[in-house]
């Protein structure tokens, strides 16, 4: 006798709902969820934790959907937009809010690479080494998430992205030589593009006004500006126009000292030139992942 089908609640919250929309269009075409594995390229096993809610929804999903079920109206691609706004923390959720409608991005981080700008792996390597006792399906949701945040470099219209970089950002690795090597040549490539613009600063400028923190500046679609301040483990959205303007004018301040754009890209190059020939064996993603699904099967 097969297995009664796990209880859809759509009513719970846009991730429930989507769940709920995929199981009913697949089952009103006759499908089952070999079939649609089989069309989209995805696991039985993955697709069931998506109509049940139990997984963080992956970017790509949403259009494939659309595509398998011919909902030309781009349904599952709505729902996925509020869906993985959903999964944020609610001081960063409408800070994201706010980044999806922004026509300008500052960015400057002093110890780890800006979230937009992440590699998978490297977003992986961060998330283990700030959680440790985190299991695989808990870094799968926090990556998923932050991979589907980086959809709004790639609409059309893109935002502008400027993004400014303390030269210790470069120098800190996670996930070892490989994650580092590839996270640094995506930065490379992004210093000068149509649409991004990354600038690093030397350590031997010295202390600054932004030093020990995390800045992002918005300035959104009906012209307004906010800023974004954010520590180890919280956030704080301002929007006071004064306070604003003042982290403004620390941002230039500090961008003014830094190198130009493909000036900066040399110096992420030669950092990568100079990444050291093995890993640091409690940081090889692969070891890790060995580590926890150890762990798991306790």
């Amino acid at each position: 006798m097969p297995a009664r089908p796990t209880e859809l609640t759509p009513d719970r919250s846009a991730r429930h709902m989507f769940g709920a929309e995929m199981r009913r269009l697949r089952e009103a075409a006759g499908m089952s969820l070999e079939s649609l594995g089989a069309v989209i390229k995805y696991s039985k096993s993955s697709l069931a934790r998506y109509e049940t809610a139990e997984s963080m929804i992956p970017p790509d999903l949403p259009a494939l959907l659309d595509a398998a079920f011919g909902t030309s109206d781009g349904w599952f691609g709505k729902l996925y937009a509020l869906a993985c706004k959903e999964f944020h923390p609610d001081q960063f959720r409408r800070m994201v809010e706010l980044e999806a409608r922004a026509s300008l991005i500052q960015q400057y981080s002093g110890l780890i690479v800006p979230g937009l700008v992440q590699t998978e792996a490297y977003a992986r390597a961060q998330f283990r080494v700030h959680n440790p006792r985190a299991t695989l399906h808990d870094i799968d949701e926090l990556v998923t998430a932050r991979m589907s945040r980086q959809g709004l470099l790639t609409q059309n219209p893109a935002p502008d992205l400027y993004v400014l970089l303390d030269q210790a950002v470069l120098l800190h690795s996670y996930g070892g030589r490989e994650v580092m090597r590839e996270q640094l040549a995506h930065l490379a490539g992004l210093a000068c593009t149509s649409t991004t613009i990354l600038q690093v600063l030397p350590m031997v400028h010295g202390g600054h006004p932004l030093a020990g923190g995390s800045l992002k500046l918005l300035t959104l679609d009906d012209g307004s500006r906010v800023a974004y301040e954010e520590s180890i483990t919280t956030g704080t959205l301002l929007e006071d126009t004064h306070i604003v303007k003042a982290h403004q004018r620390s941002y230039d301040l500090v961008r003014a000292y830094a190198l130009s754009p493909s000036d900066s890209a040399k110096l992420i190059r030669s950092t990568m030139e100079e990444l050291p020939h093995e890993h640091h064996p409690g940081l090889h993603p692969r070891g890790l992942d060995e580590v926890h699904l150890q762990r798991e099967r306790r």
